[in-house]
């Protein structure tokens, strides 16, 4: 493994992707109320709604024991990833997208652990089709997965 020096900027990258999500959910936590829709455009409300499932309420209605769970997986999730970014700190394209998922996670991450639920408020909609409300991290780990599938997909085809 390398030194932290060549991983630093790639976790300050994610930290600041984590404060950003944080600050998008507390603006939307002081401005609405829990359900409250603000209509913004003909495809895109933001509404206030906890999440206490994993993406598109996986498990939502499940006793409690999910918290545990998911805090688990993101905290094992979050070590893999500094591991990978440690392994592969000049690899532009795999770091960024690690790095976005790395953000997403810590911020979904910090609601559920003071929370004990995840905050969602971006809610979009067309021809009577609604997507689940989500956040600015699950959109980061959405395209970090993005990029890291696209970064094989190159490898791949070099290696070709």
């Amino acid at each position: 493994m390398t030194g932290w020096r060549p991983v630093a900027g790639w976790l300050a990258g994610a930290l600041g992707l984590a404060l950003l999500d944080q600050a998008t959910k507390a603006l939307v936590q002081a401005g609405l109320a829990p359900g409250e829709v603000v209509r913004v455009t003909g495809f895109f409300n933001l509404v206030l709604v906890y999440n206490t499932g994993a993406a598109f309420s996986f498990l939502a209605g499940a006793s409690g024991w999910q918290r545990e769970l998911f805090i688990g997986i993101g905290v094992v999730a979050a070590a893999v990833i500094v591991v990978l970014l440690r392994r592969h700190p000049h690899e532009k394209l795999f770091c960024a997208g690690l790095t976005a998922i790395l953000g997403g996670a810590l911020g979904n991450l910090y609601d559920r652990l003071s929370l004990g639920k995840v905050v969602d408020f971006l809610d979009f909609h067309a021809l009577g089709w609604h997507w689940p409300a989500f956040n600015l991290a699950d959109s980061a780990i959405t395209v970090g997965a993005a990029l890291v599938i696209l970064d094989a997909l190159l490898a791949s085809r070099r290696k070709h």
